[in-house]
């Protein structure tokens, strides 16, 4: 399998991962309604899958580490059909416990999906085509959230919302057939395992030493770039429909338009980053996207918020989280440039932290809205995404290290 094969069937796997995720926040409204569930049981059910998920990154990039991404996503995609496959048989008489349990599961299985893929492309794709190689996996997010309302919801429409549940399994289904299917790939570039040079602005110790300031710097940086995004994933169509009076049929029109920027962003950036990264070297190539898009995005975040106006609002709120998705490529990049061989174990620790930051943001930012408005609540993601872009001064070569 060639490289470019390989990050294809990465990013259809993380297309899968993504069905397989949202695919219950389309078919909701229907299964409420069959199994008796109001809005706070489903909005547990909702948040049982990101506490699998998070727990388990570091786990499962060990995992990925040990065994390597082909045997890892294949047994976790098929995790991502019995699951699924539970939700869809949930019976009504039982339906809180059994929907808890299935999300739970579902987290825990999709944990390995971008951690596996790090490793993958860490261990077969070369270190400066890495930026766009994990931007174009990484566009998943959007082209996930993008197919799953039009699937799900013909489904759902003709046949039920087990029927829905059902066929969004089915890529997951066919990606784990593949994956357990190929055969283990050798590296393909040469050193690929091997450490990063020393103009790499992460790791002083080979590549194998995640106790460095500026990894610990990169995993804040995320952290707080997962804040921010994450706000977009949960509150932007009700921000749209109650704060700026949308109604329902244009606010969904509006809420598409950031994910349809972010599958041009997200492998954009990772492009951009690699071109700079020949250009200008590791340490100053790397920074510059992050920064950019971060700084940038706390802008047309703030512009948002404090305009008047309604679309502009809708249009500078859209390209806030182009931007700031734009940055994924170039942090994975770099992850695998302090990391090297424990590119899972390392991308599990800062993808952990991003859903730390995901954690927080969707159940503070509605009460941060009722204290002091939401012009100043997204005010104030705007200026943790700064802080999250200025980080990056910080991630640079390590200073030498004492003589005996």
């Amino acid at each position: 399998m060639k490289s470019g094969t390989l990050v294809a069937l990465l990013a259809v796997t993380a297309t899968a991962s993504y069905l397989s995720r949202v695919n219950v926040s389309v078919a909701g409204a229907l299964m409420m309604k069959e199994l008796a569930l109001d809005q706070i049981r489903m909005g547990r059910v909702f948040s049982a899958f990101l506490l699998g998920y998070a727990l388990c990154q570091i786990p499962a990039g060990m995992l990925a580490d040990r065994f390597g991404a082909r045997r890892v996503l294949g047994i976790a995609a098929l995790s991502w059909v019995a699951a699924t496959a539970l939700m869809a048989i949930s019976p009504a008489a039982a339906a809180l416990p059994v929907l808890l349990g299935a999300r739970l599961l579902l987290g825990i299985g999709e944990a390995p999906t971008f951690p596996a893929a790090a490793q993958a492309v860490s261990r077969h794709v070369p270190a400066d085509a890495r930026g766009r190689a994990n931007g174009f996996v990484i566009a998943a997010i959007g082209l996930g959230s993008a197919i799953a309302p039009p699937l799900v919801g013909a489904v759902m429409v003709r046949f039920g919302w087990r029927a829905a549940l059902a066929a969004s399994s089915l890529p997951a289904l066919a990606v784990a057939l593949v994956w357990l299917s190929v055969r283990a790939m050798p590296p393909v570039v040469a050193g690929a395992d091997a450490a990063p040079s020393p103009a790499s602005p992460l790791s002083p110790t080979g590549g194998r030493s995640l106790r460095t300031p500026s990894f610990v710097l990169l995993t804040a940086s995320y952290t707080l770039q997962g804040y921010v995004g994450y706000i977009f994933v949960f509150w932007f169509y009700l921000y749209l429909v109650d704060v700026r009076k949308f109604d329902l049929l244009r606010g969904a029109l509006w809420a598409s338009l950031p994910w349809l920027l972010s599958i041009v962003s997200i492998p954009l950036g990772g492009a951009v980053s690699d071109a700079l990264v020949k250009r200008l070297g590791s340490a100053t190539g790397r920074r510059i996207v992050p920064m950019a898009g971060l700084l940038g995005g706390a802008g047309f975040l703030s512009a948002g918020a404090r305009t008047p106006d309604a679309r502009v609002a809708a249009v500078c709120l859209a390209l806030a989280t182009a931007l700031v998705l734009s940055v994924e490529g170039p942090f994975w990049a770099a992850m695998m440039d302090a990391a090297g061989p424990r590119s899972g174990t390392a991308g599990g620790i800062m993808n952990m932290g991003s859903n730390v930051g995901g954690f927080v943001s969707p159940a503070l930012t509605p009460v941060l809205a009722a204290s002091i408005g939401w012009e100043n609540a997204l005010h104030v993601a705007a200026a943790l995404s700064v802080v999250g872009g200025l980080l990056w001064l910080g991630i640079g070569p390590p200073s030498p290290e004492p003589c005996g």
